[in-house]
């Protein structure tokens, strides 16, 4: 289906803010529902937004609700993270992909020290 990469992770100060982006293939982009998830060692992925493919739907998880935006840009075949009020509980390397498939990107750290 075709390669996704993230980018924009990197060391920030709680409080701060960053935002990801997950670049994917024009031929599969706008027909899908894209998500990004994160994981820290010795835990499990887990779910963090999720966006329709038009981009009128979203849902979070309680954890970043109100704090992280999903969004996409179809024309540019690029979904978004922005992460803004970080907390060093929000350190994990994100993957952004296709729910319900193996197409998930490498990942992309985000630090927050405590």
């Amino acid at each position: 289906q075709g390669h996704l990469v993230e980018s924009g992770g990197g060391l920030v100060q709680p409080g701060g803010s960053l935002r990801l982006s997950c670049a994917a293939p024009g031929n599969i982009f706008s027909s899908y529902t894209m998500a990004w998830h994160r994981q820290t060692p010795g835990k499990e992925r887990e779910f963090v937004a999720t966006i329709s493919g038009s981009g009128t739907n979203t849902y979070y998880a309680d954890s970043v609700k109100g704090r992280f935006t999903i969004s996409r840009d179809n024309a540019k075949n690029t979904v978004y993270l922005q992460m803004n009020s970080l907390k060093p509980e929000d350190t994990a390397v994100y993957y952004c992909g296709i729910p319900g498939t193996t197409n998930w990107g490498q990942g992309i750290r985000v630090t927050v020290p405590s």
